[in-house]
């Protein structure tokens, strides 16, 4: 049975002026994907596949081309109107994080439905603290938490939203050997369970726990294949569903 597109582009480009200099980041770039693919976009530092990430997360608007999201043409939407579907739409996840400090694991979790009008409660925040270990650490402060700890939050927060793709960037820089298993673990769970999985890294071996990567350099798909022996996080069950 055929899959839904989910997103396609159309020769996309972008580019940054500055004083009158011309950056171009992204060139021509045709991509699509799939409801429920598990994409891994590959490049060097500096190779542009965040700044793509960015414009398919409606975190930035392409310079030229088409950008289609389940059908709609979603190139010249303003500001508002991107911020509206990234809000119903999309859930993130950085390298970085981006917890709030001295806030509980809960509240950090519960905090994009303060932009949602989505009918989602506690019971639903819980449940998604759940899906990724950490319901015993529920009412600790995200300081009081490890960094693979932190990343599973983080997850759990772009989860509560129940978005219909998840964008992980970069989400084990900051990790240890063992934590980065663990949370490509439950990205490929995520996926199993239906979710669309799009991944930004450096790293090969990163990238290799998806189905599918997309090689960039210099603005450029090079290539785009598919994982024939993808990497398997688990070892063990490493989490108490």
């Amino acid at each position: 049975m055929a899959k839904n597109k989910l997103i396609k582009t159309v020769d996309l480009c972008k580019q940054y002026e500055n004083d009158e200099v011309i950056t171009k980041v992204l060139y021509d770039v045709s991509v699509e994907i799939d409801q429920g693919e598990f994409v891994a976009i590959m490049g060097p530092s500096g190779s542009g596949k965040s700044t793509l990430m960015h414009i398919l997360g409606f975190l930035d608007k392409l310079t030229c081309g088409s950008y289609y999201y389940l059908g709609k043409d979603v190139s010249q939407l303003d500001d508002d109107e991107l911020a509206d579907i990234r809000n119903k739409e999309v859930g993130f996840v950085f390298q970085a994080f981006n917890l709030l400090q001295r806030t509980s694991v809960f509240d950090n979790v519960k905090l994009p439905l303060i932009y949602s009008n989505k009918n989602i409660g506690d019971k639903e925040v819980l449940d998604a603290i759940k899906s990724v270990g950490l319901y015993h650490r529920k009412d600790n402060l995200s300081n009081q938490l490890s960094g693979g700890e932190k990343q599973r939050v983080a997850i759990a927060r772009a989860l509560v939203n129940r978005p219909s793709i998840i964008f992980a960037d970069e989400p084990t820089g900051n990790l240890d050997s063992k934590s980065g298993k663990q949370i490509m673990e439950i990205l490929q769970d995520l996926n199993e369970e239906g979710k669309t999985i799009v991944l930004v890294t450096h790293e090969k071996y990163t990238a290799e726990h998806a189905r599918r990567i997309i090689n960039i350099v210099d603005g450029k798909i090079i290539k785009d294949y598919y994982v024939k022996h993808r990497l398997i996080a688990r070892q063990e069950k490493i989490l108490t569903k």
